[in-house]
């Protein structure tokens, strides 16, 4: 076993095309490091939904330039059996490790093979990319990033002609062209041939951040932003500027892209720490709001002003700012379909029902969302919000930036704030308090067992609150196709358990629904949910074994 592990890495060493990974591999060979070769031959990266994700380094369970040759080369040919040969193929990166050479390797081996390839003239933001597909007219899309992920981690995400990422059955028909794809030295990498566009696709993109907002609508709110290290600084600083909105107050050890992230432990505004310089900056500048930005900037996370907590500044969470974001487009008087994940908070389907709109439920991730017939506005709990559906079909961090810029200006016209229209939401829905239990692992195993559990022992009741149904995704359902998940409703309460597929983590998706008589009652009603939420977490883990 050792020597065909030796073999096989020698045979991945020989068509390696990359100096650095060429020599990382040669030194474990020559250290006979087997555990290590072990890990890195396992397998291959899975191609899926998520297009591949993983940690950078040789072998074919990293990411690498040889995994993204390969990948390529299969899109390539999934894409002209699919009738797009000569189509174009625009390229996208961010500022992490190996991601500029990714794109132009991505570049060369779809002009290689016949398409036409366009690359974004420097490290853009995700929302970019998705928006330049549809406006250049595109028969695919390839955004280099790795989101949120660890500073070793890179990642490829695929988007399709119509501006949003892939779903079954092509993820499996390009997986398959994967796995066809022969040795390297075979596939056709030219040293040139490809555009490299101008800033002018940028401009377009700045032009139609302008159609989330109204007319004439209030632009006074002042806001700290920081990009965690990413590439979302200058984009939105020219959104805003367009908009006529303030400057943003900029996180300064944050601002510049860097893939190291050296004042994060992880690039993710929900992870403890991650907000510590925005809220110190905060805390000097005294704006209105802070808003940040994951890395490749299609996230949007949002904190206030709030003397009730340590420090002055307080996170929203996601569910917080979708309903927010839902309740400032009625008021506008949009129309249209509203929509939202299983595992995202149920107040968007009250505000949506009371205001006559119609309201979509869908899998996890905005490729689902972002497919939702007369979508008007969509969101996940994961801080991620698509404001413009004609512009750019996938969540957008910039734009929805702007709008949560423009609703608090709007409040602030009228001497009030984000925290007072939130009292206003549990006034007329109920207390709808989400949580999260999620839990990072090194050995996949631990989340199979779990889940494992769960289905062969479920839970009759959680914190004191009978389980009323338990639905087992992978079945799906008369609404949802399947998925690996589990869901449980209770009396007032709901939670979806459910494996991260982009992480090594197991999530789990708490909300309770607490009534509210009138404000009095709303001291006590978050009292409440706080509790059943805890007990939940608590309950929930010991069930599930974790």
């Amino acid at each position: 076993m050792q020597h065909d592990l030796i073999a096989q890495a020698r045979t991945w060493l020989a068509e390696d095309p990359d100096p650095e990974t060429r020599d990382e591999l040669a030194a474990l060979i020559e250290a006979g490091d087997t555990q290590e070769l072990a890990a890195r031959f396992a397998g291959t990266l899975q191609f899926g939904t998520a297009g591949l994700r993983g940690e950078l380094g040789a072998g074919p369970m990293r990411m690498n330039r040889s995994v993204v040759i390969r990948a390529a080369a299969g899109l390539a040919a999934y894409l002209k059996a699919q009738g797009q040969e000569g189509g174009l193929v625009v390229v996208g990166y961010d500022a992490r490790y190996k991601s500029a050479d990714f794109a132009r390797d991505t570049a060369a081996v779809m002009t290689g093979a016949g398409l036409r390839a366009a690359v974004l003239p420097r490290p853009l933001p995700t929302p970019v990319l998705a928006y330049a597909i549809r406006h250049l007219g595109a028969v695919a899309g390839v955004e280099v990033t790795a989101s949120h992920n660890p500073p070793r981690d890179n990642g490829y995400k695929v988007y399709l002609g119509d501006g949003s990422q892939i779903v079954p059955p092509a993820d499996g028909e390009i997986a398959a062209a994967i796995a066809a794809v022969g040795p390297l030295d075979g596939v056709v990498r030219p040293e040139d041939g490809w555009e490299t566009l101008g800033e002018d696709v940028l401009d377009a993109y700045l032009a139609r951040t302008d159609a989330v907002l109204a007319a004439g609508s209030p632009r006074t709110a002042r806001i700290v932003h920081t990009a965690m290290h990413g590439v979302g600084t200058s984009v939105l600083t020219a959104a805003f500027e367009r908009a006529g909105f303030p400057a943003p107050v900029l996180v300064a050890e944050q601002a510049e892209p860097d893939p190291s992230f050296p004042t994060v432990a992880f690039p993710n505004p929900e992870e403890p720490g991650a907000m510590d310089l925005a809220f110190a900056t905060a805390r000097r500048a005294a704006p209105d709001l802070i808003i940040a930005n994951d890395p490749d900037a299609d996230r949007c996370a949002v904190a206030v002003p709030d003397t009730s907590v340590e420090g002055g500044w307080r996170m929203l969470r996601g569910d917080e700012v979708g309903a927010l974001l839902a309740a400032h487009l009625v008021e506008r008087g949009v129309s249209g379909v509203f929509a939202e994940s299983i595992v995202s908070s149920s107040l968007l389907g009250r505000i949506a029902e009371k205001a006559g709109l119609g309201y979509e439920e869908t899998l996890t991730g905005f490729k689902w969302i972002a497919r939702v017939d007369g979508l008007r506005y969509g969101y996940e709990e994961a801080l991620g919000y698509c404001v413009d559906p004609e512009g750019v079909r996938d969540k957008d961090g910039i734009t929805a930036a702007l709008l949560v810029a423009e609703l608090a200006s709007v409040l602030k016209e009228r001497s009030r704030t984000l925290l007072d229209l939130l009292d206003d939401l549990a006034l007329a829905h109920g207390l709808h308090a989400t949580d999260q239990l999620s839990v990072r692992v090194e050995d996949l195993t631990v989340i199979a067992d779990a889940m494992a559990r769960l289905r062969e022992q479920p839970p009759t009741a959680l914190a004191g609150l009978a389980v009323t149904s338990a639905e087992d995704l992978t079945r799906g359902t008369d609404r949802l196709p399947p998925t690996d998940g589990l869901r449980y409703h209770l009396e007032g309460a709901r939670v979806i358990v459910r494996p991260s597929g982009t992480e090594p983590k197991l999530k789990c998706y708490l909300e309770v629904v607490v009534p509210v008589a009138d404000a009095a009652g709303l001291p006590a009603a978050r009292v409440r949910g706080a509790e059943l939420l805890a007990a939940i977490k608590r309950d929930l883990a010991a069930a599930a074994g974790i």
